[in-house]
């Protein structure tokens, strides 16, 4: 008789094989079809609200790896919140201007941006944008993100720039906007100024070099002849030089050289006179900083005489000690210009070249300038020595290029108004992990007045006009609500396609004047980063399923100084407070060797080609893997790992399903108190499991998700109880009571892994959930079902302790049945007598207890328990067959043997009793019995 067809082999339509880039499409058709989200939104429609504000990422070029980690972890954060009870809506934005676009409509167009009327290029910019939405919008849907994907955020919508326009009002009648000459980032590349925000640092090699100052008036303290050094990494800023900035309290030499007195501090005399190959000679003075001020010198290049002045920001660390003080090239240099009331001195032009005032360089690229004007000191004798250094710059974000500083007439928000506000505001916050306060508290406590003006078309115009007769800017609250109004009727457009007159009111006066003859309208354009730190206002307080403050925001780690500070500089200017009441942050995605991505090295990780690959669920599963609050690491090694990993939780599943296809909850359940000990034990893990996982979403802790399900689905489960089941499951009658406790354990295994999976692996969960037998009152989509509850009756810590002894003496166990299996001394574990010796006082109960069932949780055909010291036996069991060597002192000795009982031939175990049944003597008295009932019922 072939017996295996009396046995209850697992039977499901759940595959093996995920295949998930095909069958992800299928269920998000699905989702589709349903309209989850709306439905969603329905099932969670009067529970308390948790919103998560989505930060706009830039509608240019294809999502990469970084991107999608950000927005998988935003879906699950939204996800696990609607599971849990809350109504947790997801919409998704779009940050649609700014310099890229403008500059890749350019691109497509062929022509220079100044041959193409602003209104033009404004919509080739408008089509552009949304064209680069909407394929990132797909490429986000694809990952598997939640969301109202059919009514996104847009910051080119017209109500988003109406809004963007009143917060710019806001601040403006709280006296937070003003205009002025300042020293500012400018991008030559792309002629506009710069925020901090928009600057990066990167490596970058500059001339160096050392020049020399004749003195003019010592005024009675420096000798004749004497020379002021400076040293300047920026030769091209010498012919704007209108100062050399000392600190008051240093001390500062003359020294007597080859090329004549130099002044130079006096701890940097050996560095200087080693760079320029100079010995000294003798030396007069000290005198300090604050004795030299007001003494003057003569410039080397052009007829002018300047003076000495006084400044904390003079470093000791490097250079001569005297800083070279161009106000209108430097931040620090404008600022000290202006309290010795100096000349804002700026000779180069938008696109970086020299105008006029910079004389024999006039029309030279600035940076192109550096070799004439070292040339020029030289031949004036004026250049000590020169060099290179290789140093960390200041870069454009955008176009990668170096910036620079220049002195230009811009548009500013007053920090320092609200600072205090702010400071106080981010502690109000929940900062995680903490060290986010920190580092934005000491960002905004040193951060200088925001920069708020660009010189570029696609952006929201800066909605101040210009009184013809007194030249003075105009900002009312009847001015910013006639073109806030005009923005929600007609976009931003209107205000290129319309004269200041057709914008303001009907008799509109100046308030500066009075007068009436005639208004201009503002060129600049608005900072990006004050478009998409309007959000707050221009999305939570418009979307009726949206609230403000939100409760979460999400983004990388260098949102610090870019989304997370620009939302609260304008909520906290506009409104007192922060626009979140928490801040998650993450890191940068790195390669598996922990470098940075770069093409040129060749390590960067397309998600949409992973996707291809392994499925967006496998993307999904290597987010949450990692404490992405630190660096996050991807390969091609690390995804192939993600793969195994999700295939074991994934066959975990399978098999749970594969052994439920007979059974009812409704109807075949084994209530908890006629379970047997082993399946309680598998309940109370459980009880466990749910518990840590819950608590770990709900401190965005997802890798300890990760581990957790991981570890209970390998080692609990695989390796352990499902392991043990399969005699149950298989050999005993389908209506076996203990069949039927085993399956409702596997239930409850399969339901709640796949509530607690679902917000990290939302297909293959939705998918699962498909296929698992039903409760009234189950929703369709698992996404609509609320987490799982673990019953109060399954915690037993007792229970839980009796089998962690357990496990320390199965482990040695096992070690001693692999080292019989190597030995020869048995084929299979199945075949083993397995003898324990010398069990410490707490194992030895637990044997005890646990005598009759030791076989089956073992895996093995008998189990002696043998009373005594494992000392006792550990000379005969180190050299007897199967005793595991190196054991720990703890272990019991474990002796292995082959056992003398017969197989049977239909559950392949080796038990007592195989041949007693006359009708099936190569069956064991449980088969047997099983195998006639079978018969009886023609089965």
């Amino acid at each position: 008789m072939d017996y295996r067809e009396t046995l209850n082999l697992p039977q499901t339509d759940f595959p093996m094989r995920a295949n998930l880039p095909q069958r992800e499409p299928e269920i998000q058709r699905r989702w589709d079809d349903m309209d989850l989200y709306r439905r969603l939104r329905q099932a969670r429609r009067g529970r308390p609200r948790f919103v998560l504000h989505d930060g706009p990422p830039y509608a240019n070029g294809d999502i990469h790896v970084g991107t999608a980690l950000n927005k998988i972890l935003k879906d699950v954060v939204v996800r696990h919140a609607s599971m849990a009870g809350y109504d947790a809506p997801y919409v998704p934005g779009w940050d649609t201007h700014g310099l890229p676009i403008e500059r890749r409509a350019l691109e497509v167009l062929g022509v220079d941006r100044r041959a193409i009327s602003p209104v033009e290029l404004r919509n080739r910019c408008r089509d552009y944008a949304l064209d680069q939405m909407n394929r990132q919008r797909q490429q986000f849907r694809r990952l598997g993100v939640l969301g109202d994907w059919e009514r996104p955020y847009l910051t080119l919508e017209p109500e988003y720039e109406a809004k963007q326009i009143e917060v710019f009002g806001e601040m403006a009648r709280r006296g937070y906007i003003y205009r002025n000459l300042y020293s500012v980032y400018w991008c030559p590349v792309d002629e506009t100024a710069l925020a901090e925000a928009e600057i990066e640092y990167r490596e970058k090699t500059s001339p160096s070099i050392y020049v020399a100052f004749p003195v003019v008036d010592g005024r009675g303290r420096l000798p004749g002849g004497a020379r002021l050094v400076i040293w300047t990494t920026t030769p091209w800023t010498i012919p704007a030089n209108l100062a050399i900035a000392v600190h008051p309290e240093a001390r500062y030499v003359a020294v007597e050289t080859g090329r004549g007195l130099l002044v130079v501090a006096e701890p940097l005399v050996e560095r200087v006179l080693a760079a320029a190959g100079l010995e000294e000679r003798g030396r007069s003075g000290p005198w300090t900083g604050a004795e030299l001020e007001g003494v003057t010198y003569r410039h080397p290049l052009f007829d002018r005489t300047s003076p000495v002045v006084l400044a904390e920001h003079v470093s000791m660390e490097e250079g001569t000690g005297l800083v070279h003080t161009a106000p209108g090239h430097g931040q620090e240099d404008f600022e000290v210009g202006r309290r010795y009331g100096l000349p804002v001195l700026s000779p180069v032009d938008a696109s970086g070249r020299f105008t006029g005032e910079a004389g024999p360089f006039a029309g030279l690229f600035y940076a192109d300038a550096n070799p004439h004007i070292t040339r020029a000191l030289e031949e004036a004798g004026a250049l000590l020595a020169q060099g290179t250094i290789r140093h960390q710059y200041a870069h454009c974000w955008r176009c990668r290029q170096p910036v620079i500083f220049r002195a230009t007439t811009q548009w500013f928000a007053s920090v320092e108004g609200f600072r205090r506000q702010a400071l106080e505001a981010i502690d109000g916050v929940r900062w995680i992990p903490e060290w986010g306060r920190e580092r934005i508290h000491n960002m905004v406590a040193d951060r200088g007045d925001w920069c708020i003006s660009r010189q570029r078309a696609w952006g929201v115009p800066i909605p101040v006009f210009y009184c013809e007769a007194c030249q003075e800017p105009v900002i009312t609250e009847e001015s910013i609500r006639a073109v806030a109004e005009l923005f929600r009727r007609e976009g931003s457009n209107a205000w290129f396609l319309r004269e200041a007159a057709q914008i303001l009111p009907e008799g509109f006066a100046c308030p500066h004047c009075g007068s009436r003859q005639g208004f201009r309208k503002e060129t600049d354009i608005m900072d990006v980063w004050f478009d998409s730190g309007s959000s707050h206002a221009a999305v939570l307080e418009t979307r009726e399923d949206l609230t403000w403050p939100a409760d979460l925001y999400l983004e990388g780690s260098d949102q610090h100084r870019g989304w997370f500070q620009s939302s609260l500089l304008t909520a906290v200017a506009t409104r007192g407070r922060a626009p979140y009441r928490a801040v998650l942050t993450h890191g940068f995605v790195v390669d598996g060797e922990g470098r940075k991505m770069s093409k040129s090295l060749g390590n960067v990780v397309d998600p949409n080609d992973v996707i291809r690959r392994y499925g967006a669920d496998v993307l999904r599963l290597w987010a949450v893997s990692s404490d992405y609050r630190g660096d996050v690491r991807i390969s091609e090694d690390i995804l192939k790992q993600m793969a195994e990993v999700y295939r074991k939780i994934r066959n975990t599943l399978r098999f749970l399903l594969a052994n439920l296809g007979d059974f009812d909850p409704a109807r075949d359940a084994v209530p908890y108190g006629e379970l047997g000990e082993l399946d309680r034990w598998a309940l109370a893990r459980l009880a466990q499991v749910t518990e840590r996982v819950r608590r770990a979403y709900e401190e965005y802790q997802y890798h300890l998700v990760y581990h957790a399900v991981h570890n209970f689905c390998v080692t609990d489960l695989s390796a352990f109880y499902l392991d043990v089941l399969k005699d149950r499951l298989y050999a005993s009658l389908p209506a076996d009571p203990r069949r039927r406790a085993a399956q409702t354990v596997l239930y409850q295994l399969a339901r709640h892994l796949t509530l607690l999976l679902a917000p990290v692996l939302c297909h293959t969960a939705e998918e699962v959930w498909g296929h698992l037998p039903r409760l009234e009152g189950d929703p369709e989509s698992v996404h609509l079902a609320l987490l799982p509850e673990p019953d109060a009756a399954w915690r037993d810590e007792e229970l839980l302790r009796r089998y962690e002894v357990l496990f320390e003496v199965r482990e040695a166990v096992y070690r001693a049945l692999e080292q019989a299996r190597q030995e020869k001394v048995i084929d299979v574990p199945a075949e083993a007598r397995v003898v324990i010796a010398g069990a410490r006082e707490e194992a030895a109960r637990v044997l005890e207890a646990l005598s009759r069932d030791l076989p089956e949780l073992f895996l093995v055909a008998e189990v002696v328990v043998e009373p005594g010291p494992a000392a006792g036996t550990a000379g005969e069991g180190a050299g007897g067959p199967g005793q595991a060597a190196g054991q720990p002192a703890r272990d019991p000795a474990v002796r292995v043997e082959r056992t003398d009982l017969a197989r049977c031939a239909r559950c392949w175990r080796h038990v007592p009793g195989v041949g007693g049944d006359a009708a099936h003597p190569d069956l064991c008295p449980r088969c047997a019995a099983v195998v006639h009932q079978l018969e009886a019922a023609g089965a």
